[in-house]
């Protein structure tokens, strides 16, 4: 009898472990990218918004004199303009060579920072919050979509960075309703980078996701006790990806 009974504890306690483990490491859009990518030296970090304007004039106007453009009184103009613009730098003590010098190396580590994925969550069961934009399903006709970090991403606002985007497979022919649904998705995660376009609200956009995520669960969202929570940093930095520079104060021209 204490047999039989100890062989059906150990049956029900089997049964309980898969949902366990399908109910997904929770976790959130600031665990995905890879870590060690995200410290390393950034000499434009540092600027502020005006230093990093008059950088940026420094380099119009080079490329305008450099140039057989203008009339002498406009070259004139451009040359009093670099020369003290460069001035007001170097009393910050910032070197625009050296500066310029860096470009190439502070492009390459950003990408890498915006594109490599997190080794940890590699291959784990995972469950994560998100707004979800439909897809085109893939050859073999699974439904697909893609999850992004905040509504408006890859319409009226630029996509993500890779690693904030993420490719979704869905499982029983789900799709999203509307454009940046809210859903809660549950399901295997893994670094698969993608590159695809496709049409969304304001036209086609590049979709490049440095993560496929097999979904097996779908949770509908709908206010803000949901638990949609995003990290501030992030999406500030998002925002200002996207800032236009015009040449700082000393832009007068």
């Amino acid at each position: 009898m204490r047999k039989s009974v100890l062989v059906l504890t150990v049956l029900a306690l089997a049964c309980v472990c898969p949902v366990a483990v399908l109910a997904g490491l929770k976790i959130d859009w600031s665990n995905l990218p890879d870590p060690s990518a995200q410290t390393f030296e950034d000499p434009y970090r540092d600027l502020s918004a005006e230093q990093l304007d008059d950088v940026l004039f420094v380099i119009r106007l080079r490329g305008r004199l450099q140039q057989s453009h203008g009339s002498e009184k406009e070259r004139q103009k451009w040359h009093a303009l670099l020369n003290a613009t460069e001035e007001a730098l170097a009393t910050d003590k910032i070197d625009v060579d050296w500066l310029l010098s860096q470009r190439e190396t502070v492009i390459e580590r950003r990408t890498l920072a915006g594109t490599e994925g997190n080794p940890k969550y590699d291959g784990q069961t995972i469950t994560i919050a998100g707004f979800a934009i439909p897809a085109p399903p893939d050859a073999d006709g699974q439904s697909v979509a893609y999850l992004v970090p905040e509504p408006g991403m890859c319409s009226h606002m630029p996509p993500p960075p890779p690693n904030q985007m993420i490719r979704v497979r869905l499982q029983n022919h789900w799709t999203p309703s509307y454009f940046h649904e809210p859903v809660r998705l549950t399901g295997v995660l893994s670094i698969d980078p993608s590159d695809h376009r496709m049409m969304v609200i304001d036209g086609v956009v590049p979709m490049h996701a440095t993560f496929l995520l097999e979904a097996s669960t779908v949770e509908a969202l709908e206010t803000d006790g949901d638990q949609l929570e995003w990290n501030e940093s992030i999406v500030n930095r998002f925002h200002a990806a996207d800032r236009r520079k015009t040449g700082g104060s000393a832009s007068s021209d």
